[in-house]
């Protein structure tokens, strides 16, 4: 059923305006575009690696657990407040990660300003890096980690022995290596 248009003059006849209508006898050809798998999740022949779709395999991050970069004493004492992305950018982790410890451990208490922005002391930085070794080096659980801190209150103390420790190690090995 075709539509048909009336348009009214008063001073004119009516017009009658009927649509055209083609009818194409040809089929149309539509192109599909299929998205294409990123490089580096084409697997190439021979190649037996197993796809991690983003996930870090415990392997690197234990490798990773030495790579934090946190300053010495006396350059991380020279300011007051650090960021959470300056933190996070220090452990390599997420900044979620760190809101996360803070909310699940008592000795976290960063200061937060009017926006509400989380700052960080040197005292604050000092407690992650406790944190961090407990759960990532260490591989306590999260109940754990509390434990330990709760039971032990001089955890903090027996850290820095270990931490003098694995400095001295890797002096004693970068020693052996110039002989």
């Amino acid at each position: 059923m075709a539509l048909k248009q009336i348009s009214l003059a008063f001073d004119e006849e009516p017009v009658v305006n009927e649509p055209e209508i083609k009818i194409e006898t040809e089929p149309k050809v539509v192109a599909v575009a299929l998205e294409k798998p990123a490089p580096d999740k084409i697997k190439a022949k021979g190649d037996n690696r197993k796809l991690t779709r983003g996930r870090v395999s415990l392997k690197e991050k234990e490798s990773g657990a030495d790579l934090i970069d946190i300053p010495e004493d006396a350059v991380l004492f020279e300011k007051k407040y650090y960021a959470i992305g300056i933190v996070a950018n220090m452990f390599k982790v997420n900044q979620s990660l760190i809101r996360f410890w803070e909310n699940e451990f008592d000795i976290l208490k960063p200061r937060k300003n009017g926006k509400g922005d989380r700052l960080f002391r040197p005292e604050d930085i000092k407690n992650l890096k406790l944190i961090y070794h407990l759960l990532r080096e260490r591989k306590y659980t999260l109940e754990g980690a509390k434990d330990f801190l709760k039971q032990n209150k001089r955890a903090d103390e027996k850290f820095a022995l270990i931490e003098s420790l694995k400095k001295l190690k890797g002096f004693l090995n970068e020693l052996k290596a110039d002989l």
